[in-house]
Formats: structure tokens, C-alpha cells, sequence
């Protein structure tokens, strides 16, 4: 884990003049002292201008995740193989006092086996090529990603009180490009320049690569929404889109391209989710003005505390443990048929998230709207059998039909 980035070793990231590093978090949140090394070496990369870094931030292969870097050079190796990965939350018309956890928990288990919409027709709808990984739409991957059924603990400002509803139950949706997302990063990674040097953004190169991201990014999002159709269809409910913000991608503002890496892109204004884990509190927040000088990027969620090896070593460790990690303190249950997954994604693997949205807000980014609970927790399960029922469609924040869903 950490591994240095773009040929840079400590001693030559030392010596290059680096772009200035913005430390969006306060001494009370602890950083991995490898995190600050890639840190330091993602700011002395060529065509760095400046750098956000989150108080999620830790270690990864090519670099930190939980940053925003300013560049006048592409860098494909800061948003790595998941490009477009996001977090979309939707709200559900099933009011909270109809749930029974143990049943939603059998419902949720067969998602990915629900046959609700038809792939070359969603594809179609998203101006993407019908052909193009049909069959890994609607799924979610491995890693940290999931499917969670959330309620309200509690509204923290007004504001929340308005648009979270304690008696209405919500999705979390995480995921990214599948698939895709890995082959367009494969093509790039084994160009050593490409990663030393970056890319040219209106070379050839670079603007290939740009093309390919936003088809990533694209169909990431239809992924999202599609993840919610099939939850939404085995719960026999509607579900209506609040916010779906990316994570992982390049945006063009003045001064160049921001990578977001592990860090939301957001704008003055947006709602956006910060995941906490499936045994912790996730919060929603509004984005504040101040985000322009953190490259617009806040923090996804919480950061991995210990990385995925160590994990097996501090939780699990005998069939009891691993067994009480299938449940939470509100009751909550987590759907995940892989024992490995299940150690490795445990609550002690991350940060506390209610320390990083206050980090955020003390550096003026962003305002506390709502604590959610997680109830049921969907990672990965055997294929049930399908129903095939049809999902209500989804609907956008102003109640207009979304343009993914079915008839």
C-alpha cells in the first residue's frame, strides 16, 4: 500500500519545486504518514499547480485518495481504473414505519438478479453504445462499494429538517464504471510517459483519453441509477433521485484540469452524501461557497483507517466476531456472502465520518444537514431467482420522470 507515484521518490519529490497542498482538515483528524508522502509527490508531478487534500485521505497504489489536484497535464494514474465512481442517494416511497429489516433483507439480497430494465435500451437513453458492457450494468462491484437502505437519525440543521423526511427511508447507492472504467485505465497504465510525464490534454493522447473518461463517467452514473431501479423494484417501491456526485474523474476549470480522486465534485449548492460505514453513521450535507478554493472537492466518505491486509488480523477472527459484524447498533443488517469482504470492509476499517464532516465545516465547505442510519447493508450474495417485476420509474429531485427508466 502507498506505492510511490510517477517515478518520484521521496528525496526527488523533495527537491522539485511542488504546488502549493491545502490541508482541508484539522489536527484532531489522524493521517497516515504515507498519505502525506504521496501527498507530497502528487504536488511535484509536471503540470501541478495546486492541491486539495481531504481529512479522508489515505494511502493508495498511485497516489492518495481524498484529493483534488489542479493540473495543467493529465495524470490517468490519480483516478486509477473506477473512473466515474460515485455516490447517488435517492429517497423511496416506503415510509419507514412498513419496514421489516429481516424481510428488506431477503428482498435486497436478489438485486443483481432483477430484471427491470432492458440494458441496450438503457444505454441508448444515456447516449452510450448499446453494446457497451450491457451485462455489468446494474451491478456493484466489489471493494467498498454497496447498496444501502438508510432512514434519518437525525436532522442537524434546518434545512434538513425540510428535505429529510424521519419517517422515509433512503438509498446510498456506490459504485462506478465496472468493467469499463478497468480496461480504459489498462490501456493508459502501461504507457510509462503517460505516467511520468502526464498527458498533453489537446494531444492525441489526451484528448482520446478525455473522450473514453466521460463515457466512463456516463455510464457510471446510469449504473447508479440502475442499481436503484432494481433495490427499489424487490422493495416494491418508487425511488426519486436526490443527488448523484462523482468521486473519481477530471473536470476543466480555469487553470487547467481537477482531479478529483476519492474526493466529491461538487458546486455551490449541491446536496451530497459522506458515507460513513455500514456499522456507522453516513451524513448528507450542502455544499458551500468556499469550495472554490478546495478545486470544488469535499470529502466521499469516511477513508480507510487500515488497509484490506491488516484488517484480517483486527476483526473476524473467529466465527463469532465475523457473525456479530453482519449486524449494527440500529439493528441494521449487512448482505455479504464473501468472508474476506466482510473482515476487510468491517466499521473499525475507517475513519469516524462525523469528524470529517466536522473538519469540513470548520473549513467553511460545507453545512451538516442529516445523520443517516443504515438498516440493510447490500455488498455481494448468491443470485436469487428473479420475479421479474417492473420498477416504478425513478423520478429527479423536482419529481420529473428520469429519462434510465423503463416503461
Amino acid at each position: 500500500m502507498g506505492n510511490l507515484i510517477g517515478g518520484l521518490s521521496p528525496s526527488t519529490s523533495r527537491a522539485v519545486p511542488a504546488a502549493h497542498i491545502q490541508h482541508c482538515f484539522s489536527p484532531q483528524t489522524w493521517i497516515e504518514g504515507a498519505a502525506l508522502e504521496q501527498l507530497r509527490n502528487v504536488a511535484a508531478l509536471p503540470g501541478v499547480t495546486s492541491v486539495a487534500a481531504f481529512p479522508d485521505l489515505h494511502p493508495g497504489k498511485y497516489g492518495p485518495t481524498g484529493i483534488a489536484v489542479l493540473s495543467q497535464r493529465l495524470h490517468p494514474q490519480l483516478i486509477g481504473n473506477d473512473i466515474g465512481c460515485g455516490m447517488s442517494l435517492f429517497e423511496l416511497d416506503l415510509p419507514l414505519r412498513k419496514l421489516r429489516i429481516d424481510k428488506a433483507a431477503e428482498r435486497l439480497r436478489r438485486i443483481e438478479a432483477e430484471d427491470v430494465f432492458d440494458p441496450a435500451e438503457a444505454l441508448g437513453g444515456s447516449d452510450l453504445p448499446p453494446d457497451l458492457y450491457p451485462g455489468a450494468l446494474g451491478t456493484i462491484g466489489g471493494g467498498n462499494h454497496f447498496c444501502e437502505l438508510q432512514a434519518v437519525d437525525e436532522t442537524i440543521d434546518a434545512a434538513g429538517e425540510s428535505l429529510f423526511d424521519r419517517q422515509k427511508l433512503y438509498l446510498l447507492v456506490h459504485s462506478g464504471s465496472r468493467g469499463l472504467g478497468a480496461v480504459v485505465f489498462g490501456q493508459m497504465i502501461d504507457r510509462q510517459s503517460a505516467i511520468t510525464a502526464g498527458l498533453d490534454p489537446d494531444s492525441a493522447d489526451g484528448i482520446h483519453w478525455r473522450r473514453q473518461h466521460d463515457v466512463c463517467v456516463a455510464w457510471a452514473s446510469l449504473n447508479r441509477s440502475l442499481i436503484a431501479e432494481r433495490a427499489a423494484s424487490v422493495l416494491k417501491s418508487d425511488v426519486r433521485l436526490v443527488a448523484d456526485i462523482p468521486h473519481n474523474l477530471v473536470r476543466q476549470r480555469v487553470g487547467g484540469f481537477v482531479h478529483h480522486k476519492g474526493s466529491a465534485a461538487v458546486a455551490a449548492g449541491d446536496i451530497a452524501p459522506i458515507a460513513g460505514s455500514r456499522a456507522s453513521l453516513s451524513y448528507v450535507v450542502q455544499v458551500l461557497d468556499a469550495t472554490g478554493s478546495s478545486l470544488g472537492g469535499i470529502s466521499h466518505g469516511a477513508g480507510r483507517k487500515y488497509d484490506r491486509a491488516t484488517m484480517h488480523g483486527r476483526a473476524g477472527r473467529n466465527r463469532s466476531e465475523r457473525d456479530a459484524l453482519l449486524r449494527n447498533g440500529w439493528g441494521g443488517q449487512l448482505i455479504c456472502d464473501d468472508r474476506n469482504l466482510v473482515i476487510e470492509e468491517a466499521a473499525s476499517a475507517y475513519k469516524d465520518a462525523g469528524q470529517v464532516v466536522r473538519d469540513l465545516a470548520e473549513a467553511g465547505l460545507v453545512l451538516a444537514l442529516a445523520a443517516m442510519k443504515p438498516l440493510v447493508t447490500y455488498k455481494k450474495a448468491v443470485e436469487g431467482p428473479s420475479d421479474r417485476t417492473r420498477s416504478k420509474p425513478i423520478r429527479d429531485r423536482q419529481g420529473r420522470r428520469d429519462r434510465h427508466a423503463r416503461d
